[in-house]
């Protein structure tokens, strides 16, 4: 049998690895500018691309897609090479996908904070942004599969099974949940509607937790544990369970996200049920990765590699044992809305993926380079400083859910809410807010540890270079099932057919979910006395968009009696048929907003986007001072909006459409006629015209501000439906 000489592709490799601590630094310092913005609501006043809702989706977006995301593609084209024995396919399609990458990421830093959004969890970037992904998503994806058929080992070890499952699912959830119609180069708006839209996201949403931050993880623990641990896996029988049980159960739970909102009950129901399902197939993984440290915990105790993979992959058991908790009904109705969610998200984030990615570099480097790791003593700091980080940003959250939970929902003995205005909430935790902040400062100088470490190791190691390798040429065998061979073995040298059942696997649960809710048309009962957005308030409507306002702010009240109570009837999902996309949310910072169209003069609602504290004191939302800025609102496409809204379903007529200016100079008039009854604004609207003559500026009539649009769909907001009450 022929020995062949070949070179691993260390270069790329290198590339994505530097790529991620790059913006992992990033996405985590903008992450603890935010946790400081909730201490000083004001600190970047009147700065329009550092308000705290365009920030918010740029931290996550760097750290899930930047950060983990580039750790990803670094450890899968280490480990994939030395696995199957082969270069990457080709060097070509590896720098299209490296290049590619960074490109979509520095789209994001450049569009997000300037308010080009589609507001969907995760799923932030519009629409030209989106396509790129895909391409580079596909490019990844045929570099990978062409690596495989090209090997030289006959089997794909388990950690490719997850790397398969991770390109085929990430693929299909982000081209469906992607699907918009374009209004312009970067304005779009969802092809679904409401109830639709939510469980399109969530089933998305989920599942890109699940299949960008679980799945690719596991396979670089089924590879990187082994071989830090110098331990074989501890169960290849528990590894096949684990993946075809986790990739199959894994895709149903997205409705786990919506419990007690309009989504259809059974839809609900599917998501519980599944979810507490997962909890054998996560721990099953859990229990492999630390069972494979048997007769190495001595070695654990003084490799820093291993100290950070342990405590990975145990933020992954608590995280997972999390998870399908947070499903029942019953725990839910605690924690949705709460800072619970916060900490329960972070601790999957900083522990499983930070510390995995951390663990990983320090291995890495060392090899790539030739030499020793610069400093252990550093990389223990990093390990311990980090885990203290994580105890004290997730503890404080954890107390600050069940606090507002409890404050929410507590009456007095007469039955009226004990704690009926919102910010009395907000003070009480405000002490969690500080701890928070200091936990992540924590985490941050961990990771700047990293950083000198690393930079250090490579400076006294040699450059990273191509790795040679060589390998003996992949012998023919039947394709038939060889005797005495089991069936996943057999699986095991058929890549073509293991990604068709994995594909398979991850359709099912989508297909039973998602397609009775889109053709079904019992499952969202119509209200007759719903309509369309005006075209006012559908500008307005957009401006709430690209400020973030539904990180906040949920649009969804549940059928308790607290929510019921605070903010009015419950929502109903016919009332969210024209809402392309749906703002539900999944934060309550603030008040519930469903409901508030009425509650408040316009007037309020004017002096509470200029100055929050003014009429609500001790608020932490921070001003949107650009709204009012002596300039006109740009209505140039509102013509083409309510065309893509028209054929999207919304029933807008071409009457409507060419009167749309018209009805937005009459309705904007009206609404500068009513704050006209405030002295101080006329005072102040006075003092704007003249200081506009004295530097000869055109001077803006408030009805052409930013701000009267945004008034407009305020005050729409829960006001199409009337509840008959026994007054």
């Amino acid at each position: 049998m022929e020995v062949q000489q070949f070179y691993y592709d260390n270069k790329i490799v290198k590339k994505f690895l530097f790529a991620s601590i790059l913006f992992g630094a990033i996405g985590m310092i903008v992450g603890l500018l935010l946790a400081v913005m909730f201490i000083f609501p004001n600190l970047t006043d009147g700065i329009s691309w550092l308000s705290f809702g365009r920030l918010r989706p740029l931290h996550t977006n760097a750290v899930i897609f930047a950060f983990v995301g580039n750790a990803i593609f670094a450890g899968i084209y280490y480990s994939m090479q030395r696995l199957l024995k082969a270069r990457m396919y080709s060097d070509v399609l590896s720098a299209i996908h490296f290049w590619g990458w960074q490109l979509i990421i520095i789209a994001a830093v450049i569009t997000l904070p300037l308010g080009f959004t589609s507001s969907k969890e995760y799923a932030e970037l519009e629409w030209p942004i989106d396509i790129a992904i895909a391409v580079i998503w596909v490019v990844f994806g045929i570099n990978m599969i062409m690596t495989i058929v090209k090997r030289r080992e006959r089997h794909i070890y388990v950690a490719i099974w997850f790397y398969l499952a991770t390109f085929v699912t990430v693929a299909v959830l982000h081209i469906f949940n992607s699907l918009e119609l374009p209004v312009h180069g970067l304005k779009s708006y969802s092809a679904y509607a409401g109830v639709q839209d939510a469980l399109v996201q969530w089933w998305y949403g989920h599942n890109a937790v699940a299949f960008f931050l679980t799945t690719p993880f596991l396979g670089l623990m089924y590879y990187f544990l082994p071989k830090a641990a110098n331990r074989p896996v501890y169960s290849y029988r528990l590894s096949i369970i684990h993946f075809w049980s986790l990739i199959f159960l894994y895709i149903w739970a997205g409705p786990h996200h919506l419990l007690y909102t309009a989504l259809p009950e059974w839809a609900q129901n599917l998501g519980v049920v599944f979810s507490v399902m997962l909890l054998a197939p996560s721990w099953g993984g859990m229990i492999n990765g630390l069972l494979t440290l048997r007769g190495a915990w001595d070695k654990v105790r003084v490799d820093p590699v291993l100290k950070f993979f342990v405590v990975a992959i145990t933020g992954y058991g608590m995280a997972t044992f999390e998870g399908p908790m947070l499903s029942l009904k019953n725990v839910n109705a605690i924690a949705h809305y709460t800072d619970w969610i916060i900490a329960h998200v972070h601790v999957g984030a900083l522990a499983w993926n930070g510390f995995m990615t951390f663990g990983m570099v320090y291995w890495l480097i060392p090899r790539m380079t030739k030499t020793q790791l610069y400093s252990k003593a550093l990389a223990n700091f990093h390990f311990w400083i980090g885990t203290l980080g994580i105890a004290l940003y997730a503890i404080p959250l954890y107390v600050a859910g069940f606090n507002q939970h409890l404050m929410w929902k507590d009456f007095n003995p007469d039955g009226t809410l004990k704690y009926g205005n919102f910010l009395e909430t907000v003070t009480a935790i405000m002490p969690m807010y500080w701890m928070r902040a200091i936990g992540g400062t924590l985490y941050i100088i961990g990771l700047f540890a990293l950083i000198y470490n690393v930079l250090a190791t490579m400076k006294a190691g040699k450059p990273v270079e191509d790795e040679l390798a060589e390998a003996a040429d992949l012998e023919r065998i039947s394709p038939k099932r060889l005797r005495g061979e089991g069936w996943h073995s057999w699986l095991e040298r058929k890549p073509v057919q293991f990604t068709i059942l994995t594909t398979i696997a991850i359709l099912i649960g989508g297909i039973v979910q998602i397609l009775p809710t889109i053709f079904v048309k019992s499952n969202i009962p119509t209200i007759t006395s719903v309509k369309p957005y005006t075209p006012l308030e559908l500008e307005g409507r957009d401006l709430y968009i690209r400020e973030g306002c539904v990180g906040c702010h949920s649009q969804m009240i549940r059928p308790f009696r607290s929510e019921v109570e605070r903010y009015g009837e419950y929502s109903k999902s016919g009332e969210y048929v024209y809402d392309h996309p749906f703002l539900w949310g999944s934060k309550r910072t603030g008040p519930d907003l469903f409901r508030v169209g009425g509650k408040y003069s316009d007037n309020w609602h004017f002096n509470h986007m200029y100055d929050p504290q003014s009429t609500s004191p001790n608020s932490i939302m921070p001003g949107y001072k650009w709204l009012f800025d002596n300039k006109k609102m740009d209505y140039t496409h509102i013509e083409k909006k309510m065309r893509v809204m028209a054929t999207l379903g919304v029933p807008y007529t071409e009457e409507d459409i060419a009167n749309a200016r018209e009805s937005i100079k009459i309705q904007s008039e009206q609404i500068e006629k009513n704050l006209e009854n405030d002295p101080d604004f006329v005072k102040s609207y006075e003092e704007s015209k003249k200081n506009a003559q004295v530097k000869g500026e055109e001077f803006v009539p408030m009805s052409q501000r930013e701000i009267t649009a945004l008034i407009a769909y305020m005050q729409r907001l829960g006001t199409d439906i009337r509840v008959k009450t026994n007054e």
